[in-house]
């Protein structure tokens, strides 16, 4: 147990109506695990979609109608609602209550389209175009503003908060969207500064240590990633105005907070105990001691969903564990869509699981964020 524990007394208590905006390609899938780990540790209500589907009715905005279980009145009984959906705060409120904290995650929208491209290649704004580099060279040739997938070509960060990902750039505009999303968040992460963005979770929700800490998943090797010139570089954050925009403010806000809340000497200090952890977790429950590639992974209910042309890594797990041991390790590694079914077949173990595909229609393929 003195493996697998590392908590710290505070005087501050845990929250636990939580939030999360699962924003496409940016780390949100493990900040997923994360809370799906808390809730289940802690007995919590999770927000499920309706019939064990994955998402909550995206890429439409969301509805508290699409919540499994869901009825006026009955805002107190979710905990946590984290699935994919596009956001619209007025129907969240009807599912949450008023003292729920919300947050969510951003990406460099350069990292975020030479990644999305990967993984939503066969996808009608993509599928024409051989590289990211034909694509951006001219997009209007690609691109149809009016198809039910563009948002996945432009400005996807903007549209998952439930913005028009075609509007026309504008300070004005722009200014406004990020007001609207300082006023309904609480906190805004960010994916290129992980473990920081992990202290600042654990400060702001009070919870410990072991509650943040994770392995990588949904995370594609390496030799799957682009090389991006200068040029392809400007042209990304030309064609993704709006979400540039917003994440060149909340990456500004970011540091005023870690600033604010925490200082740079004891983040140094808070993210060297988290990257110990995680080292300590690895070599207690991971075989090899990190991720191996898709035809390695031999537990195949431990095999994370492959997708377009991505080869998404997953985990082994050590032969031995003790029966605490191994649940620990195995919740951490496993996949979003599994975790996701089990806590289904959980709360609701009398409703049968209809289906757990994804909206993407692309025959043998889903998506991921």
């Amino acid at each position: 147990e003195g493996q697998l524990s590392s908590s710290h007394p505070t005087a501050c208590k845990p929250k636990t109506y939580v939030v999360f905006l699962k924003v496409h390609k940016s780390a949100s899938s493990t900040i997923m695990n994360i809370l799906f780990r808390f809730g289940e540790t802690h007995n919590l209500t999770f927000a499920l979609p309706v019939n064990g589907a994955s998402q909550l009715g995206y890429p439409n905005y969301f509805l508290a109608e699409s919540v499994e279980g869901f009825s006026s009145g009955n805002m107190s009984d979710f905990n946590i609602l984290c699935h994919h959906m596009r956001f619209l705060k007025a129907q969240v409120q009807r599912v949450m209550p008023s003292s729920t904290f919300y947050f969510s995650i951003l990406r460099n929208p350069v990292h975020l389209m030479e990644s999305s491209f990967t993984y939503y290649k066969g996808l009608s704004p993509f599928a024409r175009a051989r590289n990211l580099e034909e694509f951006l060279s001219q997009p209007a040739k690609f691109y149809n503003a009016s198809a039910h997938d563009s948002h996945y070509a432009k400005n996807l960060m903007t549209f998952d908060f439930g913005f028009n990902h075609n509007a026309n750039f504008s300070t004005n505009h722009t200014r406004q969207m990020q007001r609207n999303i300082e006023e309904a968040f609480d906190l805004l992460l960010l994916s290129e500064y992980f473990d920081e963005s992990m202290v600042l979770l654990k400060e702001a929700l009070c919870w410990d240590l072991d509650s943040v800490v994770s392995f990588p998943l949904n995370s594609r090797e390496g030799r799957t990633r682009a090389a991006l010139s200068e040029s392809m570089v400007a042209k990304i954050k030309s064609w993704n105005r709006l979400d540039w925009a917003i994440y060149t403010h909340f990456n500004r806000t970011f540091w005023e907070r870690v600033d604010r809340v925490v200082g740079r000497e004891r983040m140094k200090q808070e993210v060297r105990a988290l990257c110990e952890r995680r080292e300590q977790l690895a070599k207690t429950c991971l075989q090899g001691g990190g991720s191996v590639g898709p035809p390695e992974i031999r537990d195949k209910s431990l095999a994370p969903l492959q997708h377009g042309q991505a080869r998404i890594l997953g985990y082994n797990l050590k032969a031995g564990l003790d029966e605490t041991t191994g649940r620990t390790c195995r919740r951490m590694v496993t996949p979003e869509l599994q975790y996701s079914s089990a806590l289904y077949r959980r709360q609701f173990p009398w409703k049968p699981v209809v289906s757990i595909s994804l909206h993407i229609p692309i025959a043998g393929a889903g998506q991921r964020g």
